[in-house]
């Protein structure tokens, strides 16, 4: 086996069979996952030797023109999306092969960021239901991700928990963007070409009926995740005919009734999300992640979500409820309505026609639960079977009838002794109006104009605006005349500290941030030089670190550029120069150059010109004056004395002859250097004798 981590691994033992590469880059490995559309398999990435995933569209799809087409919308459609909650697109391509009969096919595939962890399915398979708080904050992050995708138009169309994963640290990722969207346009409905598409148990209405789809139609689709997250199951079950008729028609329970320890903030939120009426629910991905993070904060929750929630339980709940009791069946099981009848519909019957229609037995289309097989619900609600009808038999009707009209005649007789004639007079009742979402002065003129007592309001920290009524109680219904309603008002979101995240890669300080709970990180970071700090990691955040600003306030991260610009250094000391460089964050090498038309250490050159851009840690090389060469040339000075004067001859005494004289010889020696040859010598010798004298 090959150290390389580059190079494709050989097989262990010859004659095996060589590894498939895509695009002379992807060897693909193990299949991990099979769906209705593409297989994936496990890969490898030869060029950066990273681990990827890769989805390949099934060769007997890639005969049909329409499929082919569709696959390659994917591609673009998510390769845009760069979220750190979405899985992400590295790469697309084509690989051509032969059919059994030598016709060309090209088949397409789709390189993802391969994430370790589990899927939803997975995790609800061990634990049956997720704690309230962790599966609010899993839901609020696949909100995060939606957000982003439908404010670049994209619409996911197929969530449920086998297209999320959870990673070992926690982190979210939403699988398959675009897979929905690669299916059919926008304008396309669910049972286009005679086949269902989508999951049924995740399925909108408006996908059910054929009408179009648009975000709200996702967010849908997240409130049954969420409900399924907390009770354990999904709000419909059934088989997929069936599923459709209750996503239309029938109004689902309150989470609570399968999990009794459920917040009520956590029902409304998920009633709200179902509303059969797209315009009735969440209208964008971040009021549903608004409303789940005030409720993991204890904090009210958006008036449509207590409408939503009063609606279901304070309107059907007694009264669903009652008739089961008569009916003798089960509260927990609701019973699936016929085609045509009740809330169901036309649409509903239109919907599931088309799906008989297709010709298709198994539950594929709707399977969510891995790689496309069904699985086991056995232990499951069913509602796939029509209650039969008991035979009523006349006397039994009549000795019901007869206990009836007693115990209606005893109730009306305690009601006689308890408020007959001398009682108490009744108490006028008005009907308390919902100000939640009004200013304190709105709400409390409204209120006093009825008759009800308004005290001094309290306030409380909250994602509303401030002075915006957030609570109120009692918060509906009916209140004596009189009576006293409080109101809780907003006073603004509570600050926050803002982490220190300098010298982080910007994607993990944007996780960071949004885990702190910061919800407003722009999305284009600015770049700065900072040759302290690696490319690509952060400098600074504007506000700075350990500032107490607002959930919501707009954090800009400042991101180290790698470069830098080249200072003017011609000129300049070598000294100097240097600390430039050091400064900027450049290495240096200096070659000198003997010369003088500048003095000893003045830069003469540099290898790149002032003011161009240059990466952090490069070489520049600079050219420093030196001293030059001095040639000197030494003169020999070689000074001439003149004769001395001639001395006066003595007198010889008279008996001695006159003797001979002869002039002195002028001396040989040459005078030191430096001696003015005009000047006679002051080193005097004495006369020599003449030869032949003595």
């Amino acid at each position: 086996m090959t150290d390389d981590p580059t190079q494709a691994n050989p097989a262990a033992t010859p004659g095996a069979e060589e590894p498939r590469v895509l695009g002379g880059r992807y060897e693909v490995g193990e299949l991990v996952g099979r769906g209705g559309m593409a297989d994936v398999h496990a890969g490898h990435d030869l060029r950066l030797g990273r681990a990827v995933a890769i989805k390949i569209l099934r060769t007997d799809l890639a005969r049909d023109s329409s499929f082919l087409a569709r696959f390659r919308r994917e591609a673009q459609a998510a390769a845009g999306l760069n979220h750190p909650s979405i899985v992400g697109v590295f790469d697309s391509g084509e690989e051509l092969m032969r059919e059994p009969g030598g016709a060309p096919l090209h088949v397409p595939y789709i390189v993802m960021e391969y994430v370790e962890g589990k899927t939803l399915r997975e995790l609800l398979n061990e634990q049956r239901q997720l704690l309230p708080d962790e599966a609010a904050r899993i839901t609020a992050a696949v909100l995060s991700a939606l957000e982003y995708a439908h404010e670049r138009g994209l619409v996911h169309r197929d969530i449920k928990p086998a297209n999320v994963m959870v990673t070992p640290s926690g982190g979210v990722k939403v699988m398959d963007f675009g897979i929905a969207r690669a299916l059919a346009d926008t304008a396309a409905t669910m049972t286009q070409t005679q086949a269902v598409m989508g999951t049924a148990r995740y399925l909108s209405p408006e996908q059910a009926q054929g009408l179009d789809v648009d975000g709200r139609s996702d967010l849908y689709s997240v409130g049954c995740l969420l409900y399924e997250l907390l009770a354990g199951r999904t709000p419909f079950q059934g088989d997929p005919v069936s599923l459709v008729y209750q996503h239309l028609g029938e109004t689902p329970k309150a989470p609570s009734t399968h999990q009794s320890h459920l917040p009520q903030a956590l029902d409304a939120i998920t009633l709200h999300a179902l509303e059969k009426n797209r315009d009735e629910r969440y209208q964008s991905a971040a009021d549903f992640r608004a409303d789940l993070n005030a409720a993991r904060a204890d904090e009210p929750v958006s008036a449509g979500a207590l409408a939503s929630y009063n609606a279901v339980l304070g309107v059907a709940g007694a009264g669903a409820a009652a008739i089961a009791r008569s009916r003798g069946t089960d509260e927990r099981t609701q019973a699936v309505p016929r085609a045509g009848a009740g809330g169901a519909g036309p649409a509903a019957a239109g919907a599931a026609g088309a799906y008989a229609a297709s010709g298709r037995r198994d539950p594929l289309p709707f399977d969510d639960d891995g790689p496309g097989y069904p699985q086991e619900e056995d232990s499951w609600e069913r509602t796939d079977e029509m209650p039969v009808r008991e035979r009523r038999h006349r006397g039994a009707a009549l000795l019901l009838g007869a206990l009836s009209l007693l115990a209606v005649a005893g109730v009306a007789w305690v009601l006689f002794q308890v408020l007959g004639p001398g009682g108490a007079d009744e108490p006028v009742m008005v009907t308390v109006p919902n100000t939640v979402g009004m200013t304190e002065p709105q709400a409390r003129t409204e209120l006093t104009t009825l008759g009800f007592t308004v005290p001094e309001a309290t306030e409380r920290n909250s994602d509303q605006p401030l002075g915006q009524v957030i609570e109120q109680d009692p918060p509906a219904g009916e209140l004596e005349e009189g009576g006293t309603v409080s109101l809780v008002v907003s006073a603004g979101p509570e600050a926050r500290e803002i982490p220190d995240v300098a010298g982080m890669e910007e994607q993990a300080a944007r996780d960071l941030l949004e885990r702190e709970g910061f919800t407003n990180v722009r999305d284009d970071a600015e770049e700065v030089d900072d040759p302290d700090v690696e490319r690509g990691h952060v400098v600074s955040t504007d506000p700075g670190a350990g500032e107490e600003v607002e959930p919501d306030r707009e954090i800009v991260l400042s991101i180290a550029s790698g470069e830098v610009d080249m200072p003017e250094l011609v000129g300049q000391n070598q000294n100097a120069a240097v600390v430039l460089l050091n400064e900027a964050g450049l290495e240096w090498t200096i070659t000198e150059e003997r010369t003088a038309a500048a003095d000893p250490g003045t830069v003469l050159t540099q290898s790149v010109e002032p003011g161009q851009r240059v990466a952090v840690g490069e070489e520049i090389a600079l050219v420093v004056a030196a001293e030059p060469v001095v040639v000197e040339t030494a003169t020999e000075t070689v000074t001439v004395q003149p004769p001395p004067a001639p001395a006066p001859s003595p007198t010889p005494p008279p008996s001695d002859p006159a003797p001979t004289t002869s002039e002195p010889t002028p001396t040989d020696e040459p005078t030191p250097t430096g001696t003015d040859p005009a000047e006679p010598s002051d080193r005097r010798g004495p006369p020599e004798d003449p030869p032949g004298n003595g």
